[in-house]
């Protein structure tokens, strides 16, 4: 994974992970990690794991008999995680590209990734990849968001932060919303070698407790940052009150209940 889409970087991981992971990543990861158990499992790889939000719910369900390797294409991202690590815990951290692991085939029985695959630039060679490293029969477990109607606090910030830049706005909140087209992505897992494909939406109402606090990660947690930098003339807070502001006029004033849709996809290997 490479490009301006992906760079979680600096600063970015703690905003990421302080504001935007209680509110849309912690329940999803709760969810991934009983499915992750939900069948015999002692080798486990996770795709960009970033902060750690899925790894930490998917050490709390393994088995202590299981071992965990995460991977995730930015060091900084890795470094917020291993802080979530109790001392004994059997996890195994590495930089690696989603598109190119370094692990050889068949080495692990379970792999998961949790609203990655949308910043893939090569999806099908991902999807191989996973088939590579898993065994006859492993399972593969991903989410990615459902679309911007589905999910509106993306639709907010991607026009808000539109309304500053008209004329060469931040692309960055269209990519994680991209893709949700169910049955291309079930195509591409099939012709990767993968069957049994389960396929789930889930919609979840969290509640938001501060809005200020929520898009301080919406703005400061991820690379959208520094497209809004790197265009000068708008202080990147300006941005964030804006997108506040639109949000308590969508879902009230906090606490308030925000609508969050997203896709698992669950497929297995096939026997030999």
């Amino acid at each position: 994974m490479s490009g301006n889409s992906a760079a979680f970087i600096g600063s970015i991981p703690k905003d990421y992970d302080q504001g935007l992971g209680p509110v849309i990543f912690a329940d999803y990861a709760r969810v991934m990690a009983q499915r992750a158990v939900a069948g015999p499992v002692s080798r486990v790889l996770e795709t960009a794991c970033g902060t750690g939000i899925l790894t930490r719910a998917l050490l709390d369900a393994l088995p202590s008999s299981a071992n965990l390797m995460a991977t995730d294409l930015n060091a900084d991202m890795l470094k917020v995680a291993q802080a979530k690590i109790r001392p004994r815990e059997a996890v195994e951290f590495r930089a690696a590209d989603g598109t190119a692991l370094p692990f050889p085939d068949t080495s692990f029985d379970v792999m998961v990734c949790q609203f990655g695959m949308m910043f893939y630039p090569d999806k099908d060679k991902g999807f191989r990849e996973a088939h590579r490293v898993l065994v006859p029969g492993g399972r593969y477990l991903f989410s990615v968001w459902d679309a911007h109607r589905h999910n509106p606090f993306g639709r907010i910030t991607h026009a808000v932060i539109g309304s500053f830049f008209p004329t060469d706005p931040p692309q960055f909140y269209a990519v994680p919303f991209s893709y949700h087209a169910i049955d291309p992505v079930k195509e591409s897992l099939i012709a990767a070698g993968f069957a049994d494909i389960v396929i789930s939406v889930l919609r979840r109402e969290p509640q938001v407790q501060d809005f200020t606090a929520f898009t301080r990660g919406v703005i400061f947690g991820n690379p959208v940052l520094d497209q809004i930098v790197q265009r000068g003339g708008i202080e990147p807070s300006k941005v964030q009150d804006a997108v506040a502001a639109a949000m308590r006029k969508e879902f009230g004033q906090e606490p308030a209940s925000m609508p969050l849709q997203a896709i698992i996809f669950e497929a297995r290997k096939q026997l030999v």
